[in-house]
C-alpha cells in the first residue's frame, strides 16, 4: 500500500485526473484512514500501518443528481455512482438486492403512540436479510483483486449472503460460524454449495480464527468479505440510507433506530445521511441516531450509560445471535454517533425481544428475526422513556426473516383450538 496525504474522505470537486482513475471502482479514490486520515492506494487491506486504525473508501463523487439516480434499476447499482463499483456493475451476474419495502407502520406507531414511524423491511431482499448489501459491494471488490474464494466470519446471515452471491458469480466460497447457530441459518448458507465450517466458541473466536487464516498461505487469493475486503462491504449499508432518504421523498427522517452487532450497518448510515447532504441531494437538517442491542450482549450500550468511550467485550449470551458480537469493531464510533447526533444506545432483554417480534408481525404482518425484535423493543422502550419524540418521523430496521430464527418465538406457537370438523365443535371452542 502506498501512503498518501491526510486530507477529507469525501470531495464533490475533482481534483484528480480523470484519466488516472482506476474506473474498477467507480469514484472511489483511496482508503482512508478514519482515525488519523492517512490515505492509501486501493487494495485489499483494512487497516492502518500509521495507526492500526480501520480503513474505509474516500470519493470524489462529481456531480450526482437525483434523476440520475432515478434512472437507474431498482436495486442498490440504482446509486452505483456513490459506491465503489464499475458502471457497468448491474449488467454482471450478481444478486442485485436492495430496494425492499419501506413499510408506513400506522397500526404499530398507534399502539406506541408514534405520530410517523416506517419500518425498513431487509427481509425482502435474495437471502432474506440486507447482509446481500454488503456483499454485492464486496464480491465486485474480489473480482477486481483476482480473488478466486470469497470468505468470511458470520453470526449466520451473512454466511448465506456470501454463498449465495458466490455461488452467482462464479466463485468458490468457505465460510465460518460459531458451531451452535440457529438451524435454520446453517441450512441456508449450505444449501448454496461451498463449504461450512462450524468453529466450537463465540462469533468473536470466529472472527480471530479468519484473521489468522488471512496471514495463512491456504487463505491465500482468498476475499474475507468483512476482513481484508471491509473497506468495501462495509459501503453496501450506506444504501440503506440511500433508500430511506428517496423513499421518504428525498429527506431524511428525524430519528432512526438501528441494531448493533459489529456497529459497521450505524456508522455506514451515518456516512450514507452525510454524503446526501454534501451533494446537495436533501435538505441538512438533524436528524438522531439510536442503537438497539440486545441485554445479553450489550458491550455499545454498557459503556453508553456509564459515560465511557471505550468499550469492555462481553460473552455473549442472547437469542439474537446475529447481534451477538461481543467485542464490536465500530463500537467506539457508534458511541460518537448517538452522542453527536443527540440519540442513545438502549438494549432489551430475550423476553422483550420475542414480545416485540410477535407485536410487530400482529400489527404490520411483518415476521421479524430476532435483531428486528431488538429494535422494536428498544424503539417501545425510548417512546416508554422519553428519550425518543412521538411526535417525529421515525423510521426503524428489520434485518432479517423471521423464519430463520423459529425457535425464538415457537414456545407458544399452537393452533388456537384442535376440533372435529363439526359446526357445533366449532361453535364450542371459539366460546
Amino acid at each position: 500500500m502506498a501512503l498518501a496525504t491526510t486530507e477529507n474522505t469525501t470531495t464533490t470537486s475533482s481534483e484528480r485526473a480523470d484519466d488516472a482513475r482506476d474506473r474498477r471502482f467507480g469514484p472511489a479514490v483511496a482508503l482512508s484512514c478514519r482515525e488519523c486520515g492517512a490515505r492509501y492506494d486501493l487494495g485489499p487491506s483494512f487497516a492502518c500501518t500509521e495507526c492500526f486504525g480501520p480503513l474505509e473508501i474516500a470519493y470524489d463523487f462529481g456531480r450526482v443528481t437525483r434523476e440520475q439516480i432515478a434512472e437507474g434499476p431498482t436495486n442498490i447499482w440504482r446509486y452505483r455512482s456513490l459506491l465503489p463499483v464499475p458502471a457497468d456493475v448491474a449488467s454482471k451476474p450478481n444478486m442485485a438486492p436492495g430496494w425492499t419495502k419501506l413499510v408506513n407502520a400506522g397500526n404499530l406507531a398507534r399502539e406506541l403512540g408514534i405520530r410517523s414511524l416506517h419500518v425498513k423491511d431487509d427481509s425482502g431482499n435474495p437471502t432474506h436479510s440486507f447482509k446481500d448489501r454488503v456483499v454485492a459491494i464486496a464480491v465486485e471488490a474480489a473480482r477486481n483483486f483476482g480473488f478466486h474464494t470469497l470468505s468470511c466470519s458470520s453470526t449466520g446471515n451473512l454466511a448465506g449472503a456470501v454463498t449465495a452471491a458466490a455461488a452467482r458469480a462464479g466463485l468458490d466460497a468457505c465460510v465460518f460460524i460459531p458451531s451452535d447457530l440457529e438451524q435454520a441459518k446453517i441450512v441456508m448458507a449450505s444449501v448454496y454449495g461451498g463449504r461450512l465450517i462450524g468453529i466450537e466458541g463465540t462469533y468473536d473466536d470466529v472472527n480471530r480464527f479468519c484473521s489468522e487464516l488471512i496471514g495463512d498461505e491456504m487463505g491465500d487469493q482468498w476475499g474475507f468479505v468483512n476482513v481484508n475486503l471491509r473497506p468495501y462491504y462495509a459501503e453496501g449499508s450506506k444504501t440503506l440510507a440511500y433508500e430511506i432518504a428517496e423513499q421518504l421523498g428525498w429527506r431524511i427522517p428525524d430519528q432512526i433506530v438501528i441494531p448493533v452487532a459489529s456497529g459497521s450497518q450505524l456508522t455506514k448510515i451515518d456516512k450514507g445521511f452525510k454524503e446526501l447532504i454534501a451533494l446537495g441531494l436533501v435538505e441538512d437538517r438533524p436528524y438522531k441516531i439510536f442503537a438497539a442491542q440486545a441485554e445479553g450482549c450489550s458491550p455499545v450500550s454498557a459503556a453508553y450509560k456509564a459515560g465511557h468511550d471505550v468499550i469492555r467485550p462481553v460473552k455473549p449470551n442472547t437469542i439474537a445471535k446475529s447481534l451477538a458480537i461481543g467485542n464490536p469493531a465500530d463500537g467506539p464510533y457508534v458511541l460518537d454517533i448517538a452522542r453527536r447526533t443527540g440519540g442513545a444506545v438502549e438494549d432489551v432483554t430475550d423476553a422483550e425481544i420475542v414480545d416485540a417480534i410477535r407485536l410487530l408481525a400482529r400489527t404490520e404482518g411483518i415476521f421479524a428475526e430476532t435483531a428486528g425484535g431488538v429494535v422494536v423493543g428498544v424503539l417501545r422502550k425510548l417512546v416508554a422513556s422519553g428519550r425518543l419524540d412521538p411526535d417525529a418521523e421515525t423510521v426503524v430496521l428489520n434485518t432479517g426473516d423471521g423464519l430463520k430464527t423459529l425457535d425464538a418465538v415457537a414456545a407458544e406457537a399452537r393452533p388456537t383450538a384442535v376440533i372435529r370438523p363439526s359446526l357445533d365443535a366449532f361453535r364450542a371452542a371459539i366460546a
